[in-house]
């Protein structure tokens, strides 16, 4: 098992950058998948970026493909999520989850552990 827990996010003004990290326990975290979603009030929670085990493979929402940046350190249990030319649009809780699907997957019932959230607000 893993159990992911994320930090890093904060308040920052249109246009600015964040990066959000997410160490998860576990001695297999090498053997996951991780992924990035956000969740904004009153909406579902949505896919924001998937990276393979290795880190060789990685996928991104048409929304935030350009802007952002998902990678892992495997040394380090931890995975990160670099925001640059953030919009108010960004605003959301961010969760980092894990799945021991073999492949890369942006469904979110396909993962299995869940970290508490970081809020992410983006002011205009």
């Amino acid at each position: 098992q893993v159990q992911p827990v994320e930090s890093g996010g904060g308040l920052v003004q249109a246009g600015g950058s964040l990066r959000l990290s997410c160490a998860a326990s576990g001695r297999t975290f090498s053997g996951y998948v991780m992924g990035w979603f956000r969740q904004a009030p009153g909406k579902e929670r949505e896919f924001v970026a998937t990276i393979s085990w290795s880190g060789g493979s990685t996928y991104y929402a048409d929304s935030v493909r350009g802007r952002f940046t998902i990678s892992r350190d495997n040394a380090k249990n931890t995975v990160y999520l670099h925001m640059n030319s953030l919009k108010p649009d960004d605003t959301a809780v961010y969760y980092c989850a894990a799945t021991k699907s073999p492949r890369i997957v942006v469904v979110p019932t396909n993962y299995d552990y869940w970290g508490q959230g970081t809020q992410v607000t983006v002011s205009s």
